[in-house]
């Protein structure tokens, strides 16, 4: 009897150490899963709402009775009807000042951008009068501040230019000028409508930086003329470095004049010494502010008592008196110049509406509040139209403005409104006193606004970080300046799709090794003291695979193949008997991925190894079984972890392990 029991016992154990030698042999693996079929049209809603309703706008809406979705809808389209309702006197004091303090600053400087846009003065006061009143209704941004800026008028001056010779056709410069005003808001407002804002963001930060940067030493360049006194008729009408300096010193013999030099050179050191004491100490924020209005007001007083015109000093002249008078029936709704028209409003439109979201999106982000940037392109885009209709040209966020707004405690759109009413003030009573002010004050102040556009930190840091985009950045830089802005502009974008392009035909792959004392496989060049598996080639590829790299993705992962076998064969250690491919980065396969993966299970199987996939996402997985893939590779080939893979192709590193 007891020996009965002790073979009871015995081959009670042998079971025990048997099932554990078996469980250790076969762990549990869970399968990859496949996800249920969907609906196409479903499938197809759901693609729309991510690509053009990714912040789900209709949310507040659901559940909501009629009326209560009217009042909503009337919000959405008019921000400040919202926001209106909890508006205060503490916040209206913050606004007060801010917008007085924006105006001083302003007031001067649309004089100046007027200018560069082949404009007289008064266009530009007209520009920072009615497009901020709309912009205060409708733009959701509590803190830019609306109207002309220097990168913009000056775009727009030599694209106009180019058409229309601003001095001997005034009329229909002008009229042009209206024509390409009203398609920039036609442009910004569609795009905006139809949820199109993610196109802006294929011009890089890169190249965007490196074009803004250029444009300001165009501007500087451009000013020149008036702050050396240049008179010379034939002064170089191109924007390039080497054809102004050219002029420049064409005209040292006999077209510079001392007065004018030294009202220039003492101006521009004053505003930039402001410039420095704002920047050293943030409460005199005000101080850089009021410098461009005080140097208006003391330059034209010294002209007028000393008479310096007589002397050689270009002075303004005239700006004319009143608001804005309507240029409804200057706009081209036909003919030639209606093309024209067009082709220019979306360049200008295009760049004013990426610099604008730019800002709005930079100060929101600091007061912590969301900005819709497809609300801001149908603001921006009605403020243009109406703009277009009152003499106004293209008007968009100034960020020497909105930052000096945000700085002077601004709470809501209302300083807008307040610096509106104060241009309306300038333009009724004021405009006759600006007769005496000197240009080379005006090119002073317009040389101090855009060296702030210069931004010599984002240049260095983008070398730091990506030396191709340093590239795209020089290339834009480098194309404004030596040859136009239309040039530059090209390159920046050219740049910027080239990119593009080239991380979608060429995305990176990688060799992944296990980290030591984990079931992690990670990346061998970024992790060194990662470890190869015997006989097992694991890679992944981090990007969707697409007809436009599928090809390339294949024969790099050949190549990977073909330098691991050429080194087992001369260290003499295990053949490479299992590619395992990574799939968790590939959000999304096409025909012509998968073609490409066919293509590599057939020369796979020409060398005798085994093609092993882990991790396909949801839609991968879908389309692999759809495509007969899964069948042709085998079911067993799929593993949810490569941890799991490696362990189902070689079981001794898991008893290992």
């Amino acid at each position: 009897m007891g020996h009965s029991t002790d073979e009871e016992l015995e081959t009670r154990e042998m079971d025990v150490r048997s099932l554990s030698s078996s469980q250790r042999q076969a762990p549990y693996v869970h399968k990859v899963g496949v996800p249920p079929k969907q609906n196409l049209f479903k499938e197809f809603k759901n693609t729309v709402k991510e690509t053009f309703f990714a912040d789900d706008p209709l949310r507040p809406f659901k559940d909501q009775p009629r009326s209560r979705k009217f009042i909503l809808g009337m919000q959405a389209i008019f921000p400040i009807l919202e926001w209106g309702r909890n508006y205060s006197l503490a916040k209206f004091r913050g606004d007060l000042i801010s917008g007085l303090t924006i105006a001083s600053l302003c007031i001067p400087q649309d004089i100046g951008y007027a200018k560069l846009a082949n404009l007289v003065p008064q266009y530009g006061l007209y520009s920072s009068f009615i497009p901020p009143l709309v912009y205060a209704f409708m733009g959701s941004s509590r803190d830019i501040a609306i109207g002309p800026i220097a990168e913009a008028s000056l775009l727009l001056g030599t694209l106009l230019q180019n058409e229309i010779d601003h001095v001997t056709h005034k009329a229909e410069y002008l009229r042009l000028a209206f024509t390409a005003t009203f398609f920039a808001g036609i442009i910004q407002a569609t795009l905006g409508i139809l949820r199109l804002g993610f196109l802006i963001d294929f011009l890089s930060y890169a190249a965007f930086v490196g074009f803004i940067g250029g444009v300001a030493i165009t501007i500087a360049l451009q000013q020149l003329k008036g702050f050396l006194g240049i008179k010379n008729k034939n002064f170089t009408k191109k924007t390039d470095i080497i054809s102004v300096m050219h002029s420049v010193a064409k005209s040292a013999h006999h077209g510079w004049n001392w007065q004018t030099i030294v009202i220039g050179v003492a101006f521009l050191s004053f505003l930039l010494v402001a410039k420095c004491i704002g920047k050293k100490n943030r409460k005199l924020f005000w101080v850089p502010a009021i410098a461009p209005l005080i140097s208006v007001i003391i330059s034209t007083f010294f002209v007028y008592i000393t008479h310096a015109e007589k002397e050689g000093v270009e002075i303004v002249r005239h700006i004319e008196k009143g608001i804005n008078p309507s240029s409804v029936r200057k706009i081209h709704f036909s003919g030639e110049n209606l093309a024209k028209g067009f082709r220019i409003g979306v360049v200008a439109g295009m760049i004013s509406m990426m610099e604008a979201v730019a800002i709005g999106r930079t100060f929101a982000s600091m007061k912590g509040y969301q900005l819709d940037g497809n609300k801001e392109m149908v603001a921006l885009g009605a403020m243009n139209v109406v703009g277009s209709m009152t003499s106004c040209y293209v008007a968009t966020a100034s960020s020497s403005r909105s930052a000096l707004n945000y700085r002077a405690g601004c709470q809501t759109a209302v300083s807008n409104i307040v610096m509106s009413c104060v241009v309306f003030l300038t333009l009724e009573f004021i405009t006759p006193l600006f007769m005496y002010t000197p240009n080379a004050v005006l090119a002073a102040i317009i040389i101090s606004a855009v060296i702030g556009s210069i931004d010599f930190q984002a240049a260095v840091l983008i070398w730091k970080i990506d030396k191709f985009d340093f590239i795209a950045c020089m290339g834009a830089l480098l194309g404004v300046i030596f040859a136009s802005v239309e040039i530059g502009l090209l390159i920046a974008v050219s740049i910027s799709f080239a990119k593009i392009l080239f991380q979608a035909t060429r995305p990176c792959t990688a060799i992944l090794g296990k980290i030591p004392r984990t079931t992690v496989y990670r990346n061998i060049q970024q992790y060194p003291e990662a470890t190869k598996v015997p006989g097992i080639l694991i890679v992944r590829v981090d990007s969707a695979i697409y007809f436009s790299n599928s090809n390339y993705i294949k024969e790099r992962i050949l190549r990977w193949l073909t330098d691991e076998e050429e080194v087992t064969k001369a260290s003499y250690i295990t053949n490479i008997q299992f590619l395992i491919v990574e799939m968790s980065p590939v959000t999304d396969i096409d025909t012509s991925g998968i073609h490409a993966f066919e293509e590599l299970y057939r020369s796979l199987q020409k060398r005798d190894v085994q093609l092993v996939l882990a991790n396909p996402g949801p839609v991968v997985m879908d389309k692999l079984h759809t495509s007969n893939f899964a069948s042709l590779i085998g079911e067993d080939k799929f593993f949810l972890t490569v941890a799991d893979a490696v362990g189902a192709c070689c079981p001794k590193l898991v008893e290992e392990a």
